[in-house]
């Protein structure tokens, strides 16, 4: 914990070219097959999957959204969400990190200038990750040159330590919201890997912290004006891919231990339907918020954020729920320390504090009065 992280140093071959859905769906489940393999082991002794994210990066399955505009796949949102579930549950840190790095490229594609898009989006397609971060109260971002010097730290993020460009919110004065696209490779630019969660606890979560590194004007993006970005509608979708994906280890994990016995039937079909429900969920969200990017008026960004936190508030229910009845179900057993199986619960406790369910809520509350209304 503390070290600084020496992530971009290291060098991947460039990645493939994923050109079908069939084909992203198939690779996310060999994928998620290996990754499954020492996914426990990571967890108990937090060895970083540093390997399995160059795999992912390799695929090409971190590309699968770019638009066709730049020679990407653009797969739909209700497929990306079961992409996601699928990495996740086979190890939920690494697709969190998935979650954060898609979300991310959704904001790139509706708030930069065409020149930075085109530019990063090439590098999307070689395999570079991305992460998304806030610069806290007290960071500096002020003129120098032909850009601006960038001084402070970040709150910390998932993804961060696996991350070759970091997009981080700042604001500009007195008050203008903009978000910097800054590169790893950038030596005034440190990862502080200061993570210490009891669950997710190789997603990648760090600090970043700019020492006086200057940040070029053309890096530099206005935030979206929007209430309901896409950003943060798809963010939640992908929220909910990963906390279907911890449900659905769980609910394996379940089986394997309890079986179909009839004293327990009643009680695995209450969390099979649950699982049900939230798959349903995700591809509902899915559905509107593809409507919502191809057209992006108020109504229709309202409409799928709705959906979208719907379903990462079922899903987060839903993963927990799961995970507790593991234990509830399969008594004793369930919980030798070499089994790990309390990661499913731990794993969803920590994932769902980054829900901000009372702002959802209210936000869900104000979006069916308006419908009422009109």
């Amino acid at each position: 914990m503390g070290t600084v992280s020496q992530f971009h140093h290291r060098l991947r071959p460039p990645a493939q070219r994923i050109e079908s859905e069939e084909a992203a769906i198939s690779t996310a489940r060999d994928l998620a097959a290996a990754f499954r393999r020492e996914a426990s082991e990571r967890d108990i002794n937090r060895i970083l999957p540093f390997a399995e994210l160059d795999a992912l990066s390799i695929s090409g399955l971190t590309a699968i959204t770019v638009p066709p505009d730049h020679e990407g796949l653009d797969v739909p949102n209700a497929l990306l969400a079961e992409i996601v579930a699928i990495v996740a549950e086979a190890d939920a840190s690494i697709g969190e990190t998935l979650e954060n790095h898609f979300s991310t490229l959704e904001t790139l594609r509706v708030q930069t200038a065409e020149d930075l898009k085109a530019s990063l989006f090439a590098r999307v397609l070689l395999g570079d990750r991305f992460a998304a971060a806030t610069f806290v109260d007290g960071s500096e971002l002020v003129g120098e040159g032909l850009g601006y010097r960038l001084s402070g730290r970040t709150r910390q993020a998932a993804g961060i330590l696996y991350a070759d460009w970091i997009v981080a919110a700042h604001t500009l004065a007195p008050n203008r919201p903009v978000t910097l696209y800054l590169t790893r490779s950038d030596d005034d630019l440190q990862v502080i890997d200061d993570w210490d969660g009891f669950g997710q606890r190789t997603n990648g979560s760090a600090t970043a912290i700019a020492g006086a590194l200057h940040v070029n004007a053309d890096a530099i993006a206005p935030a979206p004006s929007f209430r309901y970005s896409t950003g943060v509608s798809l963010g939640l979708l992908l929220k909910a891919g990963v906390s279907l994906g911890i449900a659905r280890a769980a609910w394996a994990d379940l089986m394997t231990a309890v079986g179909d016995h009839a004293a327990v039937l009643a009680h695995i079909g209450k969390h099979a339907v649950s699982i049900e429900a939230t798959a349903a969920a995700l591809e509902r969200a899915g559905r509107k918020l593809d409507f919502a990017q191809v057209n992006p008026v108020e109504a229709a960004m309202a409409d799928a954020h709705f959906s979208a936190s719907a379903a990462a508030i079922i899903a987060g229910e839903a993963a927990l729920s799961t995970a507790n009845a593991l234990f509830e179900l399969a008594g004793q057993t369930s919980a030798a320390i070499g089994l790990n199986l309390d990661r499913h619960w731990r794993n969803a406790r920590i994932h769902g504090l980054s829900l901000p369910l009372d702002r959802l809520l209210r936000s869900a509350g104000e979006y069916v009065s308006q419908k009422i209304k009109t």
